[in-house]
């Protein structure tokens, strides 16, 4: 059995919010790992709220290019080693070139200029990631950076007809996308995009939490509960932030639309978070 360190308890605490000896018998139940410990405690409702992203992750920021017709766009995250450099105008300056080269050619050769930006800067520079886009058919790309650079968006939404793509309307919804996905952060598109042994996984936990009620109530209250979670994790099953939640994005999507006479359909998202 593996030993259990008191850091691992302290880290446990930190993404769970339980307590010391909650979270030290949930490590030894699950010999140690993690991810079974909070299995455990969510079980067993001791997990207050499991915080995504918790584990230690390098510095660095997320930039983004956006081609002037909209139509090839660029997320890219750089690391470094101390957030000083991240806030750095040259450091900044730098990663928004590269998003620049790899948008006008995803072949280029970035290594000569992280050498050298490495020794003008005096640490480590690794570039950790990144997504180029290019629209097909009808459409367009947008992209969002959040103060201070550690989380970033890119998101291609796609129409009916070419001239939709220019409406200030369509605009908009790619501006409000850019900034749902950024706030609200969906890890699937839809239902088909989430992972059918997680969705196992969510449903036995809430069966295991709901074990006294009776068999009849628990399938309603599993179905409400998974409804919930869907709304939570899918972009088009998301309250529209902007509007407070009182319409979600799918249906905010379908008003758009018929404003505009067309179709509007979000085609692919990223969220690029510094480290996770």
């Amino acid at each position: 059995m593996s030993q259990i360190t008191a850091s691992a308890v302290a880290e446990l605490r930190h993404m769970t919010g339980a307590g010391m000896m909650d979270c030290k018998k949930a490590l030894t139940e699950a010999d140690g790992n993690i991810e079974g410990a909070i299995e455990i405690l969510r079980k067993k409702g001791e997990a207050k709220a499991v915080k995504r992203g918790a584990r230690e992750a390098n510095e660095g920021v997320i930039a983004q290019n956006i081609s002037a017709d909209s139509r090839t766009g660029v997320l890219i995250e750089v690391n470094c080693e101390t957030d000083f450099v991240a806030k750095n105008d040259d450091f900044k300056a730098y990663c928004d070139g590269i998003a620049a080269k790899i948008a006008e050619n995803p072949d280029v050769d970035l290594e000569p200029g992280r050498v050298d930006v490495v020794q003008k800067i005096g640490e480590n520079i690794k570039h950790a990631r990144h997504e180029r886009w290019q629209v097909e058919g009808n459409g367009a790309i947008a992209s969002y950076i959040h103060t201070g650079a550690k989380v970033g968006v890119l998101v291609e939404i796609g129409c009916g007809k070419a001239e939709s793509a220019g409406t200030e309307q369509f605009k908009q919804v790619l501006r409000d996308i850019t900034l749902q996905i950024a706030a609200a952060s969906p890890q699937a598109l839809d239902r088909t995009g989430l992972d059918s042994t997680e969705l196992e996984k969510e449903k036995e936990i809430i069966r295991e939490q709901m074990k006294d009620k009776p068999e009849k109530a628990l399938e309603g209250i599993i179905r409400g509960k998974m409804e919930k979670h869907y709304q939570t994790y899918c972009l088009v099953d998301q309250g529209f932030v902007k509007q407070n939640g009182e319409i979600s994005i799918k249906d905010h999507l379908a008003a758009v639309g018929k404003e505009i006479g067309d179709e509007i359909n979000i085609k692919r998202f990223i969220r690029f978070q510094v480290g996770a």
